[in-house]
């Protein structure tokens, strides 16, 4: 209890609450939308049973996964791999998608809450290795800032889309935080820290925030620059596609 009480006290904790609802709502506009196609064929009253049921049922599975998943980055070399995941999935971010989706829709509510289920499931990696990541072993933390955030993507999907699409800048920030997550991962694999303390103690800075990494402030630059760099060169092979087929 004094450990706990201690832990809701720290600066420390709050800071990544915030970091954990913020990377999970960046992460989750995709399944928000995925809930609202699976249930767009049933009547109205279904489908809000349909996705308060799915919802719940992803909430719960997103949380075990995620405690598995902070359990296991505690060995040797799968921050490492979990580090360069995440590189991947921010800098993907940043990329913008091909139209289309391809879930379907049903008419039958149990049908419906397992295609949410099943989706969820599937695309939960990039919030399950990003939530790991932020929570540092914290179980309290991730399950605090995943009960808050899921709600808030579900029930909130529509606004946080216009938002995000108003304001570009919110996927930008939340693919840098990725990076600075990735970055820090790296750097505290159980298999490198001592090398790190011993070889290359200057990588670690002291500012009035807390101790931070260079490899956390390369994450972002990295994850940024390469993100916008994927994004016009997909933009430019589009335009170049368009013209062609004008013409």
């Amino acid at each position: 209890m004094v450990e706990l009480m201690a832990e809701l006290q720290s600066t420390a904790f709050w800071n990544g609450l915030l970091l954990i609802i913020w990377v999970n709502i960046i992460l989750s506009g995709d399944n928000a939308v995925v809930i609202a196609l699976a249930a767009r064929s049933l009547p109205p009253e279904q489908q809000k049973k349909a996705i308060m049921w799915g919802a719940g049922a992803a909430v719960l599975l997103r949380i075990v996964l995620t405690v598995v998943a902070v359990k296991l980055l505690t060995l040797p070399y799968l921050k490492i791999i979990g580090g360069l995941l995440l590189f991947w999935i921010a800098i993907s971010l940043l990329v913008p998608e091909d139209g289309g989706d391809d879930v379907d829709s049903s008419d039958n509510l149990f049908q419906a809450i397992k295609t949410i289920l099943i989706a969820d499931l599937v695309m939960s990696l990039d919030n399950v290795i990003a939530v790991a990541g932020v929570a540092k072993g914290s179980v309290l933390l991730l399950v605090l800032g995943l009960a808050i955030s899921i709600p808030l993507v579900i029930f909130g999907a529509t606004i946080l889309m216009k938002m995000m699409e108003r304001f570009p800048v919110i996927i930008t920030a939340g693919a840098g935080i990725l990076g600075w997550v990735a970055g820090e991962m790296l750097v505290t694999d159980p298999s490198l820290v001592d090398w790190i303390k011993e070889n290359m103690a200057w990588m670690h800075l002291h500012t009035p925030l807390g101790e931070i990494s260079w490899a956390q402030i390369v994450g972002v630059i990295l994850v940024i620059v390469v993100g916008k760099w994927l994004a016009a060169r997909k933009e430019g092979a589009a335009k170049t596609t368009e013209i062609k087929q004008g013409g």
